[in-house]
């Protein structure tokens, strides 16, 4: 057992991810022995206290294998109407395995826009919090039957970073159809080495990343290595393994071996800033002169009015806007304190002139430092 490793097994909130490859088989039936595997793991973790929420691929795998279509839909309407089918038998997958093993389920379909929304972002925590004081297990899935390119994850890599911030997690496991990052393709290369632990995503561990997908898919192994990286920003360890291996989940949880350990960061993001800086969409763009870069990334300051010399797209009190310097470069992402017309009619202003200029003043600062991370 590694030191590194050993912490895993003080964890208490985990995460799981399962990709399509993982939770379907030939013929993109349910894969029922991986849900008998991981039954027994859950509760096993169980015993120990531990909470595990899944966030579960395979609703479209699946809504393919009921209905006997063997290539994969390119429209949006048809992975929805795939989806709908889909999600029943993966449900039911779940209910019946993990039911036979005294484990109750709860599902849970979740847009982007349930968690870029503060109010309804608090409502999904709450709802998971009772389900895991009622020892439910939590089942979630983008809503693919719902979902538009505006609104959707874009993988549930994706989503599975999200929720670990969500619920306060310990630790986030993805699981696949492969061992983990290696240091080149293993189904190219004979040579190919396991990265075993990544203590940063730097430009050369994003140098063995390739671009495959698998037929059933939205994510590669470029998609796990983001979730995996936005995870450790938020103080949560992160592991990428195989799906392919019975119990691996408590192997994993018992500080063994197996798959890529990435070690969360010490100086974690607090969860309200990783939530603007990864989960909600920015509706438009603040830019600054020189002056106010300067302050927010050298003395961590507000950002005041007077800096901003001008705005792109339409946005209101409380969006997120990404803030750019006087070039396009992307200096941090925040909530505005005024609208886009509120915005262009006092840049430039000091702040005590807002009032003179609108006839009112929320506040000082257009975007305050605690709504605001630097660098992203």
């Amino acid at each position: 057992m590694t030191s590194r490793r050993a912490k895993l097994k003080n964890a208490k909130k985990v995460v799981v991810k399962l990709g399509s490859r993982v939770v379907t088989g030939e013929g993109y039936a349910i894969n029922l022995e991986l849900f008998n595997w991981l039954a027994d793991d859950l509760l096993y973790l169980k015993e120990r206290g531990v909470d595990v929420m899944i966030v579960s691929s395979g609703s479209v795998a699946c809504g393919m294998g009921r209905m006997g279509q063997t290539t994969p839909p390119v429209s949006i309407p048809e992975k929805q109407a795939l989806a709908s089918v889909g999600q029943l038998n993966l449900m039911w997958g779940y209910k019946e395995v993990f039911g036979a093993k005294g484990l109750i389920v709860g599902q849970l379909l979740l847009t982007r826009d349930d968690l870029r929304n503060r109010r309804r972002y608090l409502n999904a925590k709450n709802t998971i919090n009772q389900l895991f004081a009622r020892e439910v297990v939590p089942i979630v899935n983008e809503n693919d039957t719902v979902v538009v390119d505006e609104i959707k994850f874009g993988d549930n890599d994706n989503l599975s970073a999200m929720v670990c911030n969500l619920i306060e997690a310990d630790c986030l496991i993805i699981l696949s159809d492969v061992e983990g990052l290696f240091d080149k393709d293993p189904k190219v290369h004979a040579d190919a080495k396991l990265v075993e632990v990544i203590e940063k995503v730097d430009e050369v561990v994003q140098s063995f990343v390739g671009d495959s997908k698998t037929a059933v898919g939205t994510g590669g192994m470029g998609t796990k290595l983001l979730a995996a990286q936005r995870a450790v920003t938020a103080g949560v360890d992160a592991v990428i393994a195989s799906g392919a291996k019975p119990n691996i989940l408590r192997r994993l949880l018992n500080g063994e071996g197996g798959g890529s350990f990435f070690p969360a960061l010490d100086d974690r993001m607090k969860r309200r800033k990783h939530w603007i800086a990864f989960t909600v969409k920015s509706s438009g763009d603040v830019i600054l002169d020189d002056g106010a870069v300067r302050a927010l990334t050298k003395k961590g300051t507000s950002l005041l009015p007077r800096g901003i010399v001008g705005i792109e797209g339409k946005f209101e009190r409380g969006d997120a806007v990404r803030i750019l310097d006087s070039v396009g470069n992307r200096i941090g992402k925040g909530l505005t304190n005024y609208s886009s017309d509120e915005v262009t009619a006092i840049a430039g202003l000091a702040s005590w002139e807002i009032v003179d200029r609108l006839g009112y003043k929320y506040c000082d600062e257009v975007v305050h430092r605690d709504d605001m991370v630097v660098g992203v």
